[in-house]
């Protein structure tokens, strides 16, 4: 596993005592290998408010900075967009692709993403092995993920072409995803009676095998059963504990801040390397949300007793049914989000706990007023 080997690649021994170096997340440094060529900019769809900034970034990095503009060919169908004469000589510039039909992942050098949290994890969605440096601006709801404002754009993304900036290597699980085969009825472009989108299909032995990587999260729940969801998780092939509840949450340590924390579960720096196992209202009082290596492989299945199926969704996306028999499997990807940082790893994430999630936030206690002295 890269993950172990980079651990050991940092462990000296000697006859007498062993040190550990941990490195310092601020260390971590942008750098090119040549200067950067092509960027892929993701912006949010139908939101209006983006419409300006959007073409401000893209005629900066056209005509000052020569760059290749990759762009979402449904980003360009709205009709303020297609419609805009004076955007239309930029606009013959863009190389546009569409999600699931083209492969865009050796072509880009970086990603700017304009929006919220939900647009960053839709760029990593595109990249099912590695990923460029993502910049994220927030022009969203919450934007714990997206440290940048858009003020001084200009500024920031010239930081970021000349390698002037700090990352942040954000974990992703992988994903493998094992069915029985069953009939089903397939229809054009790949998508299946069920509305999954055949990506990353492969099928043995009566099996099919999807596979995804994962920002946030794996949420596995009971759908739209009044029963409780009952699922085994395995851990490195042998049974922790069965799930009876609502379900199980499966994320990194970027999605403990997404909704396990919305669960209970703590919230940990995206340089821990750790998976986080929280139940979703568990029919329990002593099920606590556990910490587990990042190097481990868990297996979820539905009991043998189960009196119903129960539903998967990775980042929100690819919904579907797990029945009898399938089997989902989680692990660290080697595969990171490498995810650019507008001060330095530990400042941001500090900086959006108390500006997007109010962390500790309560009224100072007042000290004791000092009586005077009597004389």
């Amino acid at each position: 596993m890269k993950v172990l080997k980079h651990v050991m690649n940092n462990l000296s021994f000697s006859r007498t005592a062993w040190n550990w170096h941990i490195q310092d997340p601020a260390s971590q440094r942008l750098t090119w290998n040549k200067p950067p060529k092509s960027v892929l900019v993701i912006k949010k769809i139908r939101d209006a408010s983006l419409l300006q900034p959007f073409k401000e970034l893209c005629v900066y990095l056209t005509e000052e900075n020569n760059m290749i503009v990759y762009v979402e060919k449904k980003v360009l169908e709205d009709p303020a967009i297609a419609n805009d004469d004076n955007f239309g000589p930029v606009k013959k510039k863009f190389c546009t692709f569409r999600e699931d039909y083209d492969d865009i992942s050796n072509q880009i050098d970086f990603i700017i993403c304009l929006g919220g949290d939900g647009t960053l994890l839709y760029a990593s969605s595109l990249f099912q092995g590695s990923v460029p440096p993502v910049m994220a601006f927030h022009l969203g709801s919450l934007g714990f993920l997206t440290p940048f404002n858009f003020e001084n754009f200009q500024s920031q993304v010239t930081q970021v072409i000349e390698g002037n900036a700090a990352l942040v290597l954000r974990s992703r699980l992988k994903v493998k995803v094992v069915k029985e085969h069953r009939e089903k009825m397939t229809v054009q472009n790949g998508i299946e009676e069920n509305g999954v989108v055949s990506t990353n299909i492969e099928k043995e032995a009566g099996k099919q095998i999807m596979q995804y990587q994962v920002l946030n999260e794996v949420v596995v729940d009971r759908g739209p059963s009044s029963y409780l969801s009952n699922v085994d998780v395995f851990l490195d092939g042998h049974l922790i504990t069965t799930v009876q509840g609502d379900g199980v949450i499966v994320s990194t340590p970027t999605g403990s801040t997404a909704y396990a924390a919305a669960a209970g579960a703590s919230m940990i720096h995206p340089n821990v390397p750790a998976i986080m196992i929280t139940p979703i209202c568990p029919h329990s009082l002593s099920f606590r949300p556990i910490v587990v290596p990042a190097g481990v492989e868990l297996k979820i299945m539905l009991s043998p007793d189960a009196r119903n199926t129960a539903w998967v969704s990775f980042d929100g996306r690819k919904r579907q049914e797990i029945c009898h028999g399938d089997s989902i499997s989680i692990t660290t990807s080697c595969y990171p989000l490498p995810s650019i940082c507008f001060r330095d790893p530990v400042s941001d994430w500090f900086e959006s706990l108390a500006e997007c999630l109010h962390w500790n936030v309560r009224k100072k206690q007042n000290n004791f007023a000092v009586e005077e002295e009597e004389f």
